[in-house]
């Protein structure tokens, strides 16, 4: 997977540094509704990786197999992480708060408002970005192991913004899955419609019990 970028690593380093700084201004500046500033944060991202890498490197392509993909693979990280809470729940008694404290983050805003937020613009938006420019450009330049490796970290590590260890470990979880996806298919659609299908039903729709 050849990357098609400018920049060498710094496009890299300079947008995970203000990715950092975005999730601290989603988590901790009290003004705005949380999935508006998580959409704007994502979109913001993904527009500045589109200075480095045209979009037409991605050969992004909607298809039957793509779909079907995408919808198998939501459905498997549902009920993993359907799983991981039961267990979590069981084992540390402070899982229930903090699951819990992420879905108040939608409190008093409209399942009409965030679905399609997430669906059209915070899921696309951060695979377009995570995966298709940060993950690609270093499995570009250190391997795909080791660059679906540091790319997880850092999906996982601007979470560390929110002080909930549940989050932070579910960014790892999901941008694992999701970077395993990736680097194994070579194809960045059927991510897109996992990450877009499976927030949506998780945080709007079906939260986990």
């Amino acid at each position: 997977m050849k990357p098609e970028v400018k920049g060498g690593l710094a496009p890299v380093v300079g947008t995970v540094a203000l990715a950092a700084v975005l999730w601290v201004f989603t988590f901790y500046v009290h003004c705005g509704v949380f999935w508006y500033k998580i959409s704007a944060s994502a979109l913001s991202l993904t527009a500045l990786s589109f200075l480095f890498q045209s979009p037409r490197a991605l050969h992004l392509k909607v298809d039957l197999r793509a779909v079907a993909l995408g919808l198998a693979s939501a459905v498997v990280l549902y009920l993993v992480f359907w799983a991981g809470k039961t267990i979590a729940s069981m084992i540390l008694p402070f899982a229930g708060d903090q699951i819990g404290s992420i879905y108040q983050k939608g409190e008093g805003t409209s399942i009409w408002k965030i679905a399609p937020l997430l669906f059209f613009v915070t899921g696309p938006c951060e695979e377009f970005y995570w995966r298709g420019f940060l993950q690609r450009r270093l499995m570009g330049r250190f391997g795909n192991p080791q660059g679906w490796i540091i790319a997880t970290v850092l999906y996982a590590g601007v979470h560390i913004a929110s002080l909930n260890f549940m989050l932070i470990g579910a960014a790892g979880v999901a941008g694992a899955f999701w970077g395993a996806m990736y680097w194994r298919l070579k194809d960045l659609t059927p991510v897109i419609i996992s990450h877009s299908i499976w927030s949506t039903v998780i945080f709007a729709i079906l939260p986990v019990p």
